[in-house]
């Protein structure tokens, strides 16, 4: 009886433990690699249906994949204008799919062994009419509301509260816990009602939505230790946070949320950007600004490597239109065979996934064969401007040589410690030779053509010998044969199974599963038109200075490009245009329009895939960029004069819920129409504009 009594109260303790029990934050160890499906504007590349599509490709190389902001913003938005929060009436239709598509998405992909990272946008949330209302929502028979009185007192460096004052209504009495931002009201997080509702929310991603984890938006604007209260409340399996900063700040928020949550290594990102874009490869191993990445040797404040989330690029820092962006300019991918081969968890960009399949599903191969996790460490074996190499270990032991630089056959190791296993443009990977191991240079996946396949032995013993078999069976010593180096043909889906003949013995087997699906793209030429619309001035020639992660370079490589002397009459205007042949679906080209030497130029104008027609505005950004007009008719070029008045009209200013808010006339620029109007986001001829 005793000792039933002490099992019922030891069951019991175990029970409440596991009720209080802190999140995790992210696994030691872990060895996983995530993937972020989504670039700014993906919103046809990320649709729900397109990411489900590719959940049997993405689960041969990722466990993780971060989606956008899944809720309703009450428009076209990328969901960092959050509106609603919980399931109900249309709340999670978004401009990325229907609520339908986004469960059936989640569940595809954790059928696959994905786990999906949700965008929580919690720091501020937008209003449904006027500045200070927030939607009422009822989730399982619980009514939440956010009130005025969520609003930080200091919300947008006072103008929100101006505002109340004038109309009636009363904000929080405490400021800010954290950084401000002049976009929407920022929540005060003191707030017992910010709480329970962030709490709720959170908790209904992971349970009903079926999320894996969190990645926290703009998380310097409100205290770490909220992050801390919501994780431990809801439980994440995984929870990263947009902490923009330095090591040290990144570490003391991190050590804020009592370590329930990673963060991105800002740093890491920085310090490969720096080196490709100044062309000097010894940069990895310096500091950038007094911060080392968090991964770093040299960062040496305890082990922050299990909290370090690595990525190269994303949807902030990418070169996109209209935004002064920092991107790298060259190398993505070897910038992503460092990312892939160094500790921390890597984040992958979506565009550079796009552009880089084949490359990175084998650079992520590699990393999992050679067991390189969060907590890896790493030596620098030689830094020079041409090229840096690191030996990447775990458990104290060197599992692989990653070699990255203009010249990446400027280092060598001894063949009798690594076998060279992957070269590509500027990067090089060797696996140590204790693995003993078959390797296979294609990775798992799907491809949409038949292809060959090198077969690598990586031993001691020299001369070792391969045996191999495609049908899912293991090899073995009789087992048909490859020497080292050899190729084989893959012309259907297949397991294909490799392994070391070592002394009539057969070890270090691999396995790669093939899927052949035919790619039913047939290719298309567009022609991209464009002129100098009415008052510009210094325009007299056209350059067109194109990039993006499928080719598409100029034929000349330096700026500012072609010279387009090409021109066509269409609807009684002349234009200059050019052709471009796309390839795939993911095709797509990015644009510089330029006159004489470079100067004048546009904006930039990305993501173009079908034939259009672009016209330069009269009216410049804030780097002297001038502005360009969409004018592609909708059906013929026999509309076309009908879409673009050559004289500026008079131009409306809409609220960002749609309410219009003034009229001017004709000849006003957008700073003209936001003239005296308080800080907030605002819709001007068509355009977002921040103000």
């Amino acid at each position: 009886m005793k000792y039933l009594l002490k099992s019922v109260i030891a069951t019991a303790m175990l029970v409440l433990c596991s009720q209080t029990a802190s999140a995790q934050g992210w696994p030691e160890n872990y060895g996983g690699v995530m993937l972020q499906g989504f670039y700014w504007d993906s919103f046809a590349q990320s649709k729900w249906t397109k990411l489900e599509s590719q959940a049997e490709d993405f689960a041969s190389t990722f466990d993780l994949i971060w989606v956008p902001q899944s809720g309703n913003c009450g428009g076209t938005s990328m969901g960092y204008d959050d509106l609603y929060w919980f399931p109900g009436g249309n709340h999670y239709s978004s401009s990325f799919g229907t609520e339908v598509e986004l469960r059936n998405m989640i569940s595809t992909f954790k059928s696959k062994g994905i786990g999906v990272i949700a965008d929580v946008v919690v720091n501020h949330r937008k209003n449904v009419s006027n500045w200070v209302d927030f939607p009422i929502e009822t989730y399982n028979g619980v009514t939440y509301q956010m009130k005025s009185t969520d609003i930080c007192k200091d919300d947008d460096g006072g103008a929100t509260l101006e505002w109340a004052n004038s109309n009636g209504y009363s904000l929080s009495s405490n400021n800010d816990s954290g950084e401000g931002w002049g976009g929407m009201r920022d929540l005060d997080h003191h707030s017992t009602n910010v709480q329970n509702i962030c709490k709720a929310y959170t908790k209904m991603l992971i349970d009903d939505l079926g999320y894996t984890g969190f990645r926290y938006d703009m998380v310097k604007g409100f205290s770490g230790s909220y992050v801390r209260d919501y994780n431990n409340y809801a439980k994440p399996q995984f929870s990263v946070g947009e902490c923009w900063d330095g090591s040290n700040t990144i570490k003391n928020w991190i050590d804020a949320t009592e370590k329930t949550s990673a963060a991105f290594d800002f740093q890491f990102r920085y310090t490969v950007r720096n080196a490709i874009n100044s062309a000097d490869w010894s940069q990895l191993g310096k500091q950038n600004e007094g911060n080392w990445p968090l991964v770093s040797s040299s960062f040496n404040s305890g082990n922050y490597r299990q909290y370090a989330v690595t990525f190269v690029e994303n949807h902030d820092t990418e070169r996109r239109a209209n935004a002064e962006q920092d991107p790298i300019k060259k190398d993505t991918l070897a910038a992503n065979a460092y990312l892939l081969a160094m500790p921390g968890t890597p984040c992958v960009f979506y565009t550079h996934w796009l552009a880089y399949k084949d490359e990175i599903k084998a650079m992520v191969a590699a990393r999992k064969l050679a067991g390189i996790n969060n907590q890896s460490t790493y030596s620098n074996m030689r830094s020079t401007a041409t090229y840096y190499a690191n030996a990447v270990k775990t458990d104290g032991e060197n599992r692989l040589m990653v070699v990255v630089g203009s010249n990446p056959d400027g280092y060598v190791p001894s063949s009798g410690s690594y076998t060279l296993i992957l070269s590509g443009y500027h990067y090089r990977y060797y696996l140590a030779n204790s693995l003993e191991t078959a390797w296979a240079d294609k990775a798992s996946g799907v491809y949409t053509d038949a292809f060959k396949v090198k077969l690598t032995a990586v031993s001691a013993t020299s001369g070792a010998q391969l045996v191999y078999t495609t049908d899912g069976t293991t090899p073995t010593a009789s087992s048909k044969k490859a020497s080292s180096g050899a190729e084989i043909d893959i012309t259907e889906s297949c397991t294909l199974k490799v392994g070391l003949l070592v002394a009539g013995a057969v070890k270090g087997i691999i396995e790669r599963n093939y899927t052949i699906e035919e790619n039913t793209f047939d290719p298309k030429t567009i022609t991209v038109y464009c002129r100098v619309g009415a008052g510009v001035s210094g325009w007299t020639t056209m350059n067109y200075w194109t990039w993006s992660d499928f080719g598409h370079e100029p034929t000349n490589r330096s700026w500012p490009g072609d010279r387009i002397t090409a021109t066509k009459q269409v609807d009684g205007y002349t234009w200059y245009y050019k052709e471009y042949t796309l390839t795939s679906e993911d095709d797509y080209v990015n644009f510089v329009f330029s006159n004489g030497s470079g100067s004048p130029q546009s904006v930039d104008i990305n993501n173009v895939k079908d034939t259009k027609f672009f016209v330069i505005r009269n009216e410049k950004d804030g780097a002297g960029h001038y502005y360009v007009d969409d004018v592609t008719p909708t059906s013929g070029i026999d509309y076309l004069r009908s879409t673009f008045n050559p004289q500026r009209a008079a131009l409306n200013v809409y609220s960002i819920d749609g309410r219009l808010v003034r009229t001017m006339p004709a000849g006003a620029s957008a700073s003209d129409a936001l003239n005296s109007l308080p800080h907030g986001i605002y819709i001007v001829n068509g355009k977002k504009v921040v103000k």
